[in-house]
């Protein structure tokens, strides 16, 4: 995400169809299908939602980590030279709300490595 986020570019680069993808100041599709904008930020996003059955984190991230190949060499080096930044932006349901994320430590350091964030929404029914 960041105010430079060329969408083409990281559709290009990751070899995949984003879920979501928004150019600064540039109207977007929201998941609704209705016509938004123009965007506050520019955002080229994949879920695991439809992919990963469960409510644990740590699956989710996996499999994020994997279908992006993050543990690319030359990540690091694209992401500061485009002006974005990496993260993981979670829903997270914790229901009976004495449950933690469980945030596996190899993600959490490629993540501190690329310079990412991983944000977490928990939200308790």
């Amino acid at each position: 995400m960041g105010d430079a986020v060329e969408p083409t570019f990281w559709t290009e680069y990751f070899g995949l169809s984003p879920d979501t993808a928004i150019a600064k100041g540039e109207p977007f599709v929201t998941p609704s299908g209705r016509l938004g904008g123009p965007g506050r930020v520019g955002l080229w996003g994949v879920s695991s939602k439809r992919h990963v059955h469960s409510d644990d984190l740590s699956p989710h991230l996996r499999y994020l980590t994997q279908r992006l190949n993050l543990t690319r060499g030359d990540l690091p080096k694209v992401v500061a030279e485009k002006g974005v930044r990496l993260r993981f932006f979670c829903y997270w349901r914790n229901q009976s709300g004495d449950r933690a994320p469980d945030i596996p430590q190899d993600i959490r350091a490629m993540m501190e490595a690329l310079g990412g964030t991983i944000e977490i929404d928990e939200y308790r029914d």
